[in-house]
């Protein structure tokens, strides 16, 4: 029981399919998201902008440290070794525990890279409060630090850097702030220091932690770098400075730039809207009119599937040219099978009606009938059987040439061509070879090209009448590589009117003499499955005929 094609098209597929505008759609907002997204690529530019901090905060410590070296070298070296108060050279300071890595070559260099990595390091709690000294600070210490805290305060100016510098026990000896005298022992980046390794790390800024969403956006916005340079002197630690700067962040960055990002994202929003529009004109529509020819197809609408004038894109374009095509194909086999149905039944009919009549005059008659009476209808009841089972055989014959494959068979044109002649001129009918191409050889299996020959010299005797006449001619095209074969008679001829329709199926003008109108039907299709072909030539006398199949190529060595 068939489906209407209308039932076919609303009966659900069971799966859920997106439509290509919704698709496109997504792809537009999806490229329209990217901006944000970029946001967490920008923590690599932040993470960039936290070390160019430290390293700036390292090249500080180290030259205030340098200082710090030079005059307290100068004031130990004039300073009475046992005055009031004095410590020998040897004992001042504290023990050097950290030892750098040694450098190839025992070089005197000790270069210092910035090391901190937002995404990596661990974020300390906010500075603690500075505690208070148990005793005073050093008294070297003390003079080198008012010495200092103009030059930290002057360079504060530029650098806006906070700037302490402790002594040996912790204690805070010159400084940008008002911690003058406080003990900063308790803090992880100065007890390390103070044991001679430099150090770097990150506090959270203030007292709060940030939230969830400002940590996704820029951690950096809430961070200080802090910088711990020791003051090394012929292997004891002096001190050290302390550096604290918070980095430029990204949200700085945003807020600066926040009219050109608004522009950007309206001109990004322009231009998705119009990336949207472009796909809708060049592939959504399109689309959407190749479904519509379908649809009208489907209704049973003839013509309704050509190609597209506005197919916006190359494939588009293709697949609707293709989709023309392939409807043409199926309303030309279409009509191939209604007509040949209407031209089978009519063949069939005509001599279905006339066995019939012929049947009941039989049966109704049969008493009053004379002998030759009898045996003239039981003739013509013969004779129609006789027509039925010659184009029950054709039809099977063209059905499979219709179908037919080729096989790797290969004949000698030759001896096909001397076969047909003996054989027909045995039947009667004058058959001469013009030229038999020896040699020459088509991939072609030999009992194939011996039908065909058959069926056109059955024809031509057929149409000829006594004293038919045939030549068969062999040319080899080496330029197309194919072999050419005119067959020709020397009948009546064709008129200009049947000479369009010799081809069609159930065709003839020998119907009387047992024409069923298929032989030259059946012949084409055998030639066109082997890549060849016939055609009718024009011609003063009779009718010429010129097949044409491609040779077999000789492999060359």
């Amino acid at each position: 029981m068939s489906v209407p094609a209308q039932e076919l098209q609303r009966k659900p597929s069971g799966l859920f399919r997106l439509r290509l505008r919704t698709i496109l759609l997504l792809i537009n907002l999806v490229v329209l998201v990217l901006p944000l997204g970029s946001i967490f690529v920008l923590r690599i530019y932040e993470s960039a902008l936290i070390r160019q901090t430290e390293s700036e905060l390292i090249a500080q410590g180290a030259v205030i440290a340098a200082a710090y070296q030079t005059d307290y070298a100068r004031l130990a070296g004039h300073h009475e070794p046992h005055a009031p108060g004095d410590v020998a050279a040897l004992d001042y300071g504290n023990p050097l525990l950290w030892h750098p890595p040694q450098n190839a070559g025992n070089s005197p260099w000790r270069p210092r890279s910035a090391q901190l990595d937002l995404a990596d390091d661990k974020v300390r709690p906010p500075v603690p409060d500075p505690a208070v000294a148990d005793s005073a600070a050093d008294p070297m210490a003390e003079t080198l630090g008012h010495e200092l805290t103009p030059v930290l305060r002057g360079a504060q100016l530029y650098t806006l850097a906070g700037i302490r510098v402790v002594d040996f026990n912790g204690i805070v000896v010159a400084t940008t702030s008002e911690d003058l005298g406080a003990s900063l022992i308790t803090r992880e980046e100065v007890s390390r220091a103070l044991q001679g390794e430099p150090v770097s790390l990150l506090r959270w800024r203030g007292n709060e932690t940030p939230t969830f969403l400002e940590s996704v956006i820029s951690r950096g916005a809430h961070v200080s770098v802090f910088v711990a340079q020791p003051i090394v002197h012929d292997g004891r630690v002096l001190g050290a400075v302390l550096l604290v700067r918070t980095p430029a962040n990204i949200k700085q960055a945003i807020l600066g730039k926040r009219t050109a990002l608004l522009r950007g994202a309206l001109f990004l929003l322009l231009v998705v809207l119009a990336l949207s529009l472009f796909t809708s004109l060049t592939i959504s529509r399109p689309v959407h009119a190749l479904i519509e020819q379908a649809r009208r197809a489907a209704r049973g609408e003839r013509g309704a599937v050509t190609p597209l004038r506005h197919a916006g894109t190359r494939e588009i374009h293709e697949l609707s040219e293709t989709i023309a095509a392939m409807a043409a194909t199926l309303e030309s086999r279409a009509a191939y099978i209604r007509d040949f149905a209407a031209h089978v039944s009519h063949e069939f009919k005509t001599p279905l009606t006339s066995m019939q009549g012929a049947v009941e005059l039989l049966r109704e008659h049969d008493a009053d009938m004379s002998g030759s009476e009898r045996e003239r209808f039981l003739g013509m009841v013969a004779a129609d059987a006789s027509r039925l089972e010659r184009l029950v055989r054709r039809l099977l014959e063209l059905a499979r040439a219709d179908v037919l494959q080729p096989r790797r068979e290969q004949a000698a044109i030759a001896d096909i061509v001397n076969a047909v002649a003996t054989r027909q001129r045995e039947l009667g009918l004058e058959v001469t070879v013009d030229n038999q191409a020896p040699g020459a050889r088509l991939a072609i299996a030999p009992e194939i090209i011996d039908s065909i020959l058959g069926t056109l010299c059955d024809n031509a005797r057929q149409h000829a009448g006594a004293g038919a006449r045939v030549t068969i001619r062999c040319i080899t095209d080496s330029a197309t590589r194919q072999l050419l074969i005119d067959f020709s008679d020397n009948g009546p001829g064709i008129s200009a009117a049947n000479a369009a329709k010799i081809f069609e199926p159930f065709f003839t003008t020998a119907r009387e003499r047992g024409g069923t109108g298929l032989g030259l039907s059946i012949t084409r299709s055998l030639l066109a499955a082997h890549g060849g072909g016939i055609v009718l030539l024009p011609t003063q006398q009779g009718a010429m005929f010129r097949l044409n199949l491609p040779l077999v190529l000789e492999p060359t060595v």
